[in-house]
């Protein structure tokens, strides 16, 4: 018989829809040892956040065909062990969108209206009319910082509310932009112009404390942030200070960089000009209903032998197809972050295009690798093999796929990924050796022969006596160590590319000293 596992909390109409296919076991609260003990027996498990599935207890769940995430993030699942297994791996990206989106505005209402602070006073005794006199959000600037899903439900509402939108986001096309009615603008501008800024980002090293007392700074002294996204975008000391101060007007707050938010939190010393709330964006019963009944629905539809419409791991390929196209679908996504990182801003075009023999592999998985790859630099953990399709839509980016059955520069073809964007036009390509090695091959049609590594610098400059030796003194004069190096030119004296694997990343403030020297056309830090 058909058996899922229920390990976590989850709505009764969720645990209804599958008792539809299966029998269905109630079990919160499970030890790791205790779920790898009997995972063994389930076909499903059905999962929130309180679960997490390790590649040792999917190891032992030999019957299991799909774990469901009653929620966006699948942090707490081991996804590549799942896919090698052969197990789908499905999560809910939508349910939560509109209860996160909708808490947002409320703390942006609640920020201008005064409207905890004055319902407390009220309850004490107080009809301080005068103190808490608000502002209207009609007619003022809201910066939206990150247009997925949840960003661009808030700029539709705001809109219809009156209020100028701004955006900032690296992967929105000015077309979509154009769709959401919103004014594009580089973040430090977004931050000096906005009377009111929504974090909508993934929390990503990039991201990481990317609001900041510098930051802050910028802002008029009548603006206020809120973030419902995630914690650790907001460098919490830095917020407490300006708010405390008056360098800015207020701030609201749902998520921290680490929850519960700690009893001895700079945050909780601030006055009434702050709202805190304790995680609350996606709380509500629909969102909770929602996710549930979307989840139970995908895994009731995989035990019936029909398609999921989120899969976090790549749909429709068994175990033995995904072990054989890794390398591939690895060289896809390395392709992908470099191309995003090379072209530094707006893509409002990619296409990939499977050369000789790769273009005997099924391309989709190819696709969707390479826009994982390209978006990810921005969105981090939060882009999926599932969504990364849905997330290019959605930043207006057009897709070709193209076969050419006749490049055959590489005895196992080659992929070659291009972008157009507000930065122009780039190319990369990469080839899988025999020995299953990735190699990056050609970066802007210039020649190279790199094995792609976790900290790069690219540069496009005139070959020209000097400019190794140059760069080489600057790096060692700042303590960075070259691995290894590589030039690539197509005629003598013209327009050259250097690839240099790094041991550590290439330290921010010395990017303009390698952009000073004598002949360098572009500089490129890359990260992978």
């Amino acid at each position: 018989m058909t058996k899922v596992l229920v390990s976590d909390p989850i709505d009764q109409t969720g645990i209804d829809i599958l008792s539809q296919v299966a029998q269905v076991d109630v079990r919160t609260g499970l030890s790791p040892e205790q779920l790898k003990e009997i995972i063994g027996e389930y076909d499903g498990l059905m999962i929130r956040s309180g679960t997490t599935v390790t590649a040792e207890i999917i190891e032992a769940a030999g019957k299991l065909r799909i774990i469901g995430r009653a929620g966006v993030g699948v942090d707490n699942v081991d996804v590549p062990a799942a896919t090698k297994r052969g197990v789908m791996v499905v999560n809910s990206p939508e349910g939560n969108t509109i209860a996160a989106a909708e808490h947002a505005l409320a703390l942006m209402l609640s920020l201008s209206r005064h409207v905890p602070h004055a319902h407390v006073s009220t309850m004490a005794g107080g009809w301080d009319r005068k103190k808490y006199v608000g502002n209207e959000l009609y007619k003022k600037k809201l910066g939206v910082v990150g247009l997925g899903k949840i960003g661009s439900h808030v700029a539709r509402v705001a809109k219809a509310m009156g209020m100028e939108l701004l955006a900032y986001d690296p992967f929105v096309s000015p077309e979509r932009a154009q769709q959401l009615q919103v004014k594009l603008l580089p973040l430090a501008e977004l931050f000096a112009e906005a009377d009111y800024v929504s974090l909508h980002l993934p929390r990503t090293p990039d991201t990481e404390n990317l609001v900041n007392a510098e930051l802050l700074r910028t802002m008029k002294p009548t603006a206020r942030i809120v973030n419902c996204a995630r914690g650790g975008i907001i460098a919490e000391a830095d917020i407490a200070e300006a708010v405390d101060k008056g360098v800015i007007a207020g701030a609201a707050l749902d998520v921290y960089a680490k929850e519960p938010l700690e009893a001895d939190s700079p945050l909780r010393s601030v006055g009434e000009r702050l709202i805190l709330t304790p995680h609350l964006g996606a709380s509500t019963a629909e969102a909770q209903e929602n996710v549930a009944i979307d989840v139970a629905e995908q895994i009731r539809d995989v035990l019936l032998g029909l398609p999921a419409r989120s899969a976090v791991n790549i749909p429709g390929l068994n175990a033995e197809v995904m072990e054989q196209l890794k390398p591939h679908l690895q060289l896809a996504e390395t392709l992908g972050q470099l191309l995003s990182q090379l072209a530094g801003g707006q893509i409002s075009e990619l296409e990939v295009r499977l050369q000789g023999e790769f273009a005997s592999h099924p391309a989709q998985p190819l696709v969707i690798a390479a826009l994982k790859g390209l978006l990810s630099t921005a969105l981090g953990d939060s882009i999926n093999y599932v969504n990364a399709g849905l997330e290019a839509k959605e930043r207006g980016i057009h897709v070709l796929e193209v076969k050419d059955d006749a490049a055959r520069d590489f005895a196992g073809g080659s992929l070659q990924l291009s972008s157009k964007g507000a930065n122009g036009h780039h190319t990369v390509t990469g080839a899988v050796f025999a020995d299953g090695e990735l190699r990056i091959t050609t970066i802007d049609e210039f020649p190279v022969n790199v094995a792609p590594s976790r900290h790069m610098l690219f540069t496009r400059h005139r070959d020209m006596p000097g400019i190794i030796g140059n760069l080489g003194s600057v790096l060692g004069e700042h303590n960075v160590n070259i691995a290894s190096m590589q030039v690539g030119r197509r005629i003598v004296r013209g327009d050259a590319v250097m690839v240099l694997s790094l041991d550590d990343p290439l330290p921010p403030d010395l990017l303009a000293s390698v952009h000073a020297i004598n002949g360098i056309q572009e500089a490129h830090p890359v990260t992978l």
